[in-house]
């Protein structure tokens, strides 16, 4: 009975899916209505309209913002002055952005129906699996999810990450049981704020129930290694928690504790024996797959800057697991959903659900040609801006949005590229994020430009079985002229490996800045004001400690991203070069021709 009344639950959601992408164009002019109504008497929008609620009047009026355009606004609320600044419906909660993208974290306000509207998004995420996947109620889910201790703003909201607000409310908490959505772990271990203490019983619960999994993950790739590398430092107190059938004592949390005993209710050395047997062997190799024999697919964020550690995840499957992205979200809203989940991570494109916010962008490029000559604070015209629907194919945007809870033509900072259309709701790949750039003189250099000159470099590292583990990059302007350095985390596959030597690393240099684009290489081999590329190695370990510094300075291992520029942050700065063990320039100008 459960079954088909879960089956049909999935059926209902598929059709609401079809019927919203069938008339996007109708549904989003209605939510923009419904946002004009509900706030057209807010003092940001009648600055703007003078009370009025007419669309056309919106489009002509409200100029296109970045976060410092709101941001009075948001610290006018969270110091205790009226929600009705921005929004017709009281503000609940901050939702703090991850910090690490843009510099430094951001106050997004939201309103109790936010998470409706979030819950709703999640909820479509299984029934788009079902039609790839069957069986999957046969088994348990092993995600790996985290909670950040929330702050208040001084009038008394919370403040705290999107994900926390969203596994601390009654729609987490409180929800039904379903075989779907049956995790490993127990809620409480997954909203202990000691995330070491979560991370502990969270990976133990999914070794005692490693026979049951079908599922494997976590919000984004990042989290799902640092999970693998802390199960490496911590099988042995694992194992011998499973044989003794007793919790090891640095687990303090007492609702963890309460929680895990149900959990490990016996002692079992067998299992114990047989997870010590796979753990001890001497390569890593495939051990995701050994661990968890019935796994069927890793879901994690494997997109942007995520898509570096593909190759880590293959080498802990033996490539054996499909890496499935499903939604694209942000803490400012949530935007659309994997129509595709088992398609290859270079091939995912999200659809824009268009009952989520209001979605306008601004032209980027054309025939395949992104031209990144926008600032993050140069202002858009009005009438730039193109609605949902009248996207063209092919073209690059900037992703702009207005939401219920009082953002108006927000900026959001992500590239896009339109890929294809479902039904009228257009299907978009994600680029970059525009903030995050490189820069010494004329050039500018993007994050997929990054990761791709990267990726190519990293290639003379196979020939030696050397695995690149992480990379962050700073714009090193102490010197003249001023130069890239990039931070480079190398890991040797196998024992009997042989390490790069100096000139390989040296190419690696060279081979970065040959992908780079005509302008760096321009600055680089003309006009001689950018200097020779720099990889820095560092210490094995040092993109872990520099993840610990940003969650110890208020980011959330939920939502971490490893920044690919570090810019103003002289803590982690200190901290990488505190680590470099050894450093290598690029030993010639790159190909340029005028």
């Amino acid at each position: 009975m459960d079954g088909k009344r879960l089956e049909y639950k999935g059926e209902e959601a598929l059709k609401e899916l079809e019927k919203l992408t069938g008339k996007a164009d109708e549904v989003q002019e209605s939510i923009l209505r419904e946002i004009l109504a509900r706030n057209g008497e807010t003092e940001y929008l009648k600055k703007y309209m003078a009370g009025s609620s007419d669309v056309l009047e919106f489009k002509r009026r409200v100029p296109v913002i970045t976060y410092n355009g709101v941001r009075p606004y948001i610290q006018r609320i969270a110091n205790g002055e009226d929600s009705s600044l921005i929004s017709g419906h009281p503000i609940t909660e901050m939702l703090c952005s991850s910090g690490t993208s843009a510099g430094e974290p951001k106050m997004m306000p939201s309103i109790a129906e936010d998470l409706d509207r979030r819950t709703f998004l999640y909820n479509l995420i299984m029934p788009i699996m079902n039609q790839y996947i069957s069986g999957l109620d046969e088994g348990k889910a092993m995600f790996l999810y985290f909670v950040k201790s929330e702050m208040s703003t001084p009038c008394g909201l919370p403040a705290r990450t999107v994900l926390t607000s969203y596994y601390k409310s009654k729609h987490f908490k409180c929800r039904s049981r379903d075989p779907f959505n049956d995790f490993t772990s127990p809620d409480q271990a997954i909203l202990s704020s000691d995330s070491k203490q979560s991370m502990y019983c969270q990976l133990l619960a999914g070794l005692l129930h490693r026979r049951q999994v079908l599922r494997l993950g976590a919000v984004f790739a990042s989290a799902f290694l640092r999970a693998i590398s802390f199960l490496e430092d911590n099988w042995p107190d694992l194992c011998q928690d499973i044989r003794t059938g007793q919790l090891n004592p640095s687990i303090t949390d007492a609702e963890c504790r309460s929680a895990m005993s149900v959990v490990l209710s016996a002692p079992d050395p067998e299992l114990a024996g047989e997870i010590e047997a796979i753990c001890g062997q001497s390569s890593w190799k495939g051990i995701v797959c050994r661990l968890w024999p019935k796994a069927k697919y890793i879901e994690a964020v494997v997109t942007g800057t995520m898509a570096q550690y593909i190759p880590s995840l293959e080498y802990y499957t033996n490539g054996e697991l499909p890496l499935v992205c499903t939604m694209y979200a942000s803490s400012e809203c949530y935007f659309g959903v994997n129509l595709k989940p088992l398609c290859e991570p270079s091939e995912v494109v999200f659809t824009l659900l268009p009952n989520m916010g209001y979605f306008e962008f601004i032209p980027l490029g054309e025939n395949g040609t992104l031209f990144m000559d926008l600032d993050e604070e140069d202002e858009v015209p009005k009438d730039k801006l193109v609605d949902l629907v009248e996207v063209r194919l092919g073209c690059y945007y900037e992703l702009v949005v207005t939401t219920f809870a009082g953002l108006y033509r927000y900026r959001i900072g992500d590239v896009l590229q339109v890929t294809g259309f479902h039904h009228r709701a257009p299907q978009f790949r994600f680029i970059c994020r525009r903030n995050v750039v490189l820069s010494i003189d004329n050039d500018k250099t993007n994050e997929e430009d990054l990761h791709k000159s990267v990726t190519k470099a990293k290639k003379l590292l196979e020939p030696y079985g050397a695995l690149l583990v992480e990379y962050t990059s700073y714009a090193d302007a102490s010197s003249v002229p001023g130069h890239y350095v990039i931070y480079w985390e190398i890991r040797n596959c196998s024992p009997t490996a042989v390490a790069p030597s100096l000139e390989v690393l040296r190419e690696c240099c060279a081979a970065m800045e040959e992908e780079l684009d005509y302008v760096y290489r321009r600055c680089r081999a003309h006009d001689k004001s950018v200097g020779p590329l720099e990889i820095r190695v560092v210490k094995p370990g040092t993109f872990e400690a520099l993840m610990d510094l940003f969650i110890e300075q208020g980011g959330s291992i939920n939502q971490y991203k490893t920044p690919r520029c570090i810019k103003s942050n002289n803590a982690a700065l200190k901290l990488l070069d505190s680590s470099v063990k050894a450093c290598f320039f690029s030993p010639r100008d790159p190909m340029w021709k005028p």
